[in-house]
């Protein structure tokens, strides 16, 4: 290798390493991303920008590295306080009105008049198994079939009830109670459903009688 070979390979390595040094930054190409996506979209009726706004799940788990254990516990922490329980301890309704919840995906979009006075849909097919005589469902999340029946509910009363009704009531109402990444939407704290569209699902899930909890 003659010295001017070497003085070029010298000068090139700056060059590249002065190229480098200049690229933004981490947090700065964040910005800049944060600054493309804001400007791709508009409000428009009900559906206004702010949705994109990320809090501190969305952030936490939509990041290259998982969250660490206290942003999880801290995450979880907060979506428990948000946990609205029914009133007077009334956790179920009507398993027909919560298979017809269940199977529309209607509402929230930018054609609706206002979230006040459009009725949403669950969705839930979109992601689960519902009953055994559905041929087509997504698998994004585990099947629902036989919910209630897999984890002993018999019957609407006893001792081993009332756990998993809280603890199904919380998945549906802020599924990052028990899940800090969980993809579920949270369907109550962001007013998706409401109170008792919720008991209506709860019924659709844990009633012995509901078409999920057939043999």
């Amino acid at each position: 290798m003659t010295l001017r070979t070497s003085i070029t390979g010298l000068a090139a390595g700056s060059l590249l390493l002065a190229g480098c040094a200049s690229l933004p930054s981490s947090s700065e190409l964040d910005r800049i991303a944060a600054q493309s996506i804001q400007g791709s979209f508009r409000d428009q009726g009900i559906a206004k920008v702010d949705r994109i706004k990320q809090d501190l799940a969305q952030a936490a788990c939509s990041s290259d590295k998982a969250p660490d254990e206290a942003t999880v516990e801290r995450i979880q922490a907060e979506a428990r306080a948000t946990i609205k329980w029914p009133a007077n301890g009334w956790y179920l309704g009507d398993f027909r009105e919560g298979e017809r919840i269940a199977q529309s995906g209607r509402g929230m979009t930018w054609t609706d008049a206002s979230t006040a006075t459009s009725a949403n849909g669950g969705n839930c097919y979109n992601c689960h198994q519902i009953s055994k005589q559905e041929i087509s469902h997504g698998t994004i999340g585990p099947s629902l079939y036989n919910y209630g029946r897999n984890r002993g509910i018999t019957g609407l009363d006893g001792p081993t009830v009332q756990p998993i009704f809280e603890y199904t009531w919380m998945k549906l109402w802020n599924p990052r109670a028990t899940n800090a990444c969980s993809q579920m939407p949270r369907l109550g704290h962001m007013g998706v459903l409401d109170e008792n569209q919720i008991r209506h699902l709860m019924a659709l899930l844990l009633d012995p009688r509901s078409p999920v909890n057939q043999p």
